[in-house]
């Protein structure tokens, strides 16, 4: 098991390309078991949850390349007639994302069998309003053996079942139930109705991606979307959108390095609720454009000023976020008070920030951080992704050495996260666990 080194007291400062996002890139790859023949998709991480997903397709039939040197981050999958419509519990254990296959093979298929997903230790994450959408849309569901079984019944000879629109509202916002919803109505008969939908930015980019497929989608990026269902599809070709979330991990690290950085081919809109925030704490951030592609650039100054958090599903403060701000508040003037809102088990990463000297006390869904003076380089373990980043984060800021263990969660959501701090200045180096 790999582990990061890490030696802290170095102010960032360079500019890095950011990747495409994880979480767009996962839906648009279940989006091509919707047609057959050979999808494109650019702008695809390496990352071990795109591995799995490709492992995944890979069971179901299809065909996944990866590309060489600078074509490394595109992926063609040649999709066949008839994939095989299982998902079985050794590939979707590790990754929550395995259960968008569902849409796709009942809307294309007629039957899917499904393993319920794993994932991040981070709360339960139940999958009743994928189950609720898809009833609506006329599948037939039963839970067995821990597997979700989807089937359209057949009336008599004719031809094939398919999907049939219908109105669907959430009762709560669902980003992976909206995708599944939008790649299953895309070949229902007649007109989808999604409301409370989630308004993601890799809900959008997917909703771009069906279009792009010839699929009808209005209101994607609302919480109200339209989805108008057609006969069939052609295959993808999409460039995945900049991740967020990778974009604000190496923004907190410029500012609360008191660094200067800049992050290219972003999409500044998305990240304004936490850019915000970085300029209440008293940073700079700015965003301009270079060559075609939008850029952002954080400046860190003095010591920063704490500021309250209030997770919410997009376009609010990213839960997602949380942890890796939390270690910024570690160190500024004042108390903060961090609400996580979407989650009910996502403050893991205190107890190991506390290790290294943070001043932070948890009542239920909310903590509270005093900033410290410093805090201290030591030993601390990673439970879920967005934690392997935040522990990193402190080990940048921190006094003497810090060493992250279990970072197979980062390798999970981030590409090279160490290549690129390494690049703008940080001290840094993976090693094999002893």
């Amino acid at each position: 098991m790999d582990r990061m080194i890490v030696r802290g007291g170095k102010a960032l400062a360079g500019e890095v390309e950011v990747s495409g996002a994880k979480n767009a890139a996962l839906p648009v790859m279940t989006a091509s078991l919707l047609c057959e023949g050979e999808h494109r998709i650019r702008r695809v991480p390496v990352l071990a949850d795109v591995a799995t997903m490709a492992r995944l397709l890979g069971h179901m039939g299809a065909e996944v390349v990866r590309g060489r040197g600078r074509a490394r981050t595109e992926l063609r999958i040649r999709t066949p007639a008839a994939p095989r419509p299982e998902a079985p519990y050794e590939l979707v254990k590790t990754m929550r994302a395995s259960v968008l296959a569902l849409g796709p093979l009942v809307a294309r298929l007629g039957r899917a069998r499904v393993s319920l997903p794993g994932g991040c230790a981070i709360g339960a994450r139940p999958i009743d309003q994928h189950l609720k959408g898809l009833a609506a849309l006329g599948a037939e569901l039963r839970l067995e053996h821990g597997y979700v079984e989807a089937v359209l019944p057949r009336h008599g000879p004719g031809p094939a079942p398919r999907l049939r629109g219908a109105h669907v509202p959430f009762d709560v916002v669902t980003v992976t139930g909206t995708e599944n919803l939008l790649m299953a109505a895309a070949l229902a008969r007649g007109t989808t109705v999604l409301t409370n939908a989630a308004r993601e930015p890799e809900v959008e980019d997917l909703a771009r991606a069906l279009r792009g497929m010839g699929a009808r989608i209005e209101g994607a990026g609302t919480d109200v979307v339209e989805i108008e269902g057609v006969d069939e599809l052609r295959p993808l070709d999409h460039e995945v959108v900049a991740d967020r979330i990778e974009a604000g991990t190496l923004m907190i690290a410029g500012a609360a390095t008191r660094g200067n950085v800049v992050l290219r081919n972003v999409v500044p809109a998305h990240l304004e609720a936490l850019s915000q925030k970085l300029r209440e704490a008293g940073a700079t951030v700015e965003s301009f454009s270079d060559g075609g592609r939008d850029c952002v650039r954080v400046r860190g100054g003095g010591r920063l000023r704490s500021v309250d958090l209030r997770t919410h599903p997009y376009p609010g403060f990213p839960t997602d976020m949380q942890a890796q701000t939390m270690v910024l508040l570690c160190l500024a003037q004042g108390s903060a008070v961090v609400e996580e809102t979407v989650f009910e088990n996502r403050f893991m990463h205190v107890l190991e920030l506390t290790r290294m000297g943070a001043d932070i006390t948890v009542s239920g869904r909310t903590a509270v951080v005093k900033g410290v003076e410093a805090l201290s380089g030591a030993p601390v373990m990673a439970t879920d992704l967005r934690a392997s980043a935040s522990l990193v984060l402190a080990g940048l800021l921190a006094d003497g050495e810090t060493e992250v263990q279990r970072v197979y969660h980062l390798d999970r959501g981030y590409e090279r996260l160490e290549r690129k701090l390494r690049a703008l200045g940080a001290d840094i180096r993976r090693a094999s666990a002893s």
